[in-house]
């Protein structure tokens, strides 16, 4: 079998790629052997900063294809005719642990899917859960940090975790669903993906609906008790890794059915919630679920590093007929998500083969870290707008309706006026008693070594949402031998 033949970087042939070159056999090695060097140079390189959050994942390449219709919605381009396919990319992590974090850890789950379309790449980035731990951007910071490591010890602090939430009400609908059945899903496969936030979609007359996206699994809910998570971890910390792999190497592939729920303009001016609010989520009796496509990863990447490593995904990253809404989360990510790749990557991360979308690109941004692609105007006296040499111009038929946003420009207190427990109740009362015992537990077990007027703070807030939420984590308690007291009325 003829073999390519090994060269440089530069495209140098290379000799020899077993020795260095010494003044002798015994050395020292010669400051001249610039293949030495160049293999030393890169391999100082070949790690990039990992996410801050999201670091550990999981992903792999497939099709997206439409089997419901919804043109009287969008005039979005990949959902346009029964039966027409995108294709996509999706990356499956953890949220707070590092690289290396074991897969089967309690932790939400990030859900992202790239779609690259004819008309540019969007992005849906998500979770495995329909709601967050906050709904104001400006504690998006603090609460990660209290899902890190101290800054003293170099751990993950129980006590950081259940200070933050239990000082954050708004917090109880999230933490709820964490310590659930379905906050340690078996495997990527094994859990739905979200939109989470509401987003917006509109068609060709200019008409703007507030949408929900959901990724239902076809592969069935299955999950881990704390347990079995602990077991599985001894014996691969890397679970998901082998099982997504290799289901997609035995031609197992798994699938999700996307819906949408649908919400007007009048129907969220008087609803009795703000559909807005991240912490929330759309009654299904209200909404229900409208069916769109499927959703099927059928490609393993052949190289984790550039296509999975490098795959950034931002909520920016939207295409005529999508679009964004009020939520004050996603208005924070639509930047911070860019910027991390930015930082992390490089100036022009979205060139990358990984990123660049399948459809025609044509823009003014010029030079900077990783600019290897040259001009993108057609012409390089065309290298500003507007111009008279035939470089790209604005197209008026994709313009976007205006949100209908208004205000002072105020700080507004999140959470004056705002319902935390309902909707957590709501999620507690359809758990049965098996579903509440384990919830409880694992409540528990994650309070081990949080002080008592952190526990007494968050059992208080358990209270409000249910007396037996409160009360079944009491009994978790003392059964792992630790007293906690009734909050006072």
């Amino acid at each position: 079998m003829s073999r390519n033949r090994l060269t440089t970087t530069a495209g140098a042939p290379v000799a020899d790629n077993q020795n260095s070159q010494t003044a002798g056999p015994q050395g020292p090695v010669l400051l001249q052997d610039y293949q030495l060097l160049e293999k030393l140079a890169h391999q100082n390189r070949e790690r990039i900063p990992e996410r801050v959050v999201h670091a550990n994942g999981w992903g792999a390449r497939g099709t997206f294809t439409v089997t419901g219709d919804i043109s009287r919605y969008t005039r979005a381009d990949l959902f346009q005719g029964l039966g027409r396919q995108t294709e996509v990319i999706a990356r499956f992590s953890n949220v707070a642990g590092e690289q290396g974090a074991a897969d089967a850890e309690r932790d939400v789950r990030g859900f992202a899917v790239k779609f690259y379309t004819d008309e540019g790449n969007w992005d849906l980035v998500g979770n495995n859960t329909p709601v967050f731990f906050v709904r104001d951007p400006y504690k998006f910071p603090d609460f990660i940090r209290s899902q890190k490591r101290h800054p003293r010890t170099n751990r993950r602090s129980n006590t950081a975790q259940w200070d933050f939430w239990s000082l954050s009400p708004e917090s109880l609908h999230q933490v709820t669903i964490l310590m659930s059945d379905r906050g340690l899903p078996q495997t990527p496969m094994n859990m739905n993906g979200y939109g989470s936030h509401t987003f917006s979609l509109w068609n060709d007359q200019g008409e703007r609906f507030w949408v929900k996206f959901h990724f239902k699994t076809r592969q069935g809910h299955a999950f881990f008790t704390d347990e079995e998570a602990k077991a599985v971890i001894g014996e691969d910390r890397e679970s998901y890794q082998k099982a997504l792999f290799g289901a997609i190497d035995a031609g197992q592939f798994p699938k999700w059915t996307l819906y949408i729920q649908v919400m007007s303009q009048a129907e969220a001016e008087r609803a009795d919630f703000d559909p807005f609010d991240l912490t929330k989520v759309w009654p299904h009796g209200d909404y229900p679920l409208i069916e769109v496509g499927e959703l099927e990863l059928n490609r393993n990447v052949d190289n984790y590093f550039t296509e999975i490593e490098q795959l950034a995904f931002s909520p920016s990253n939207i295409v005529p007929g999508i679009g964004h809404s009020p939520d004050k989360m996603l208005q924070a990510r639509v930047f911070a998500y860019a910027d991390a790749h930015r930082y992390r990557l490089g100036t022009h991360y979205e060139a990358l083969p990984v990123n660049a979308p399948k459809a025609p690109v044509a823009h003014y941004h010029k030079d900077g870290a990783m600019n290897f692609f040259g001009h993108k105007t057609g012409n390089p006296d065309a290298f500003y707008e507007p111009n008279s040499f035939g470089g790209p111009v604005e197209d008026p038929s994709v313009k976007e309706p205006p949100l209908p946003l208004a205000g002072d420009g105020d700080r507004h207190d999140h959470r004056l006026g705002n319902d935390d427990v309902s909707q957590p109740r709501a999620l507690f009362e359809l758990f049965d008693t098996a579903e509440r015992e384990r919830l409880c537990a694992n409540i528990a077990n994650a309070m081990d070594g949080v002080p008592d007027e952190i526990v007494a703070r968050q059992l208080a807030l358990f209270d409000r949402v249910h007396a037996d939420y409160g009360d079944g984590v009491r009994q978790a308690l003392a059964a792992r031998g630790r007293s906690a007291r009734k909050a006072a009325e």
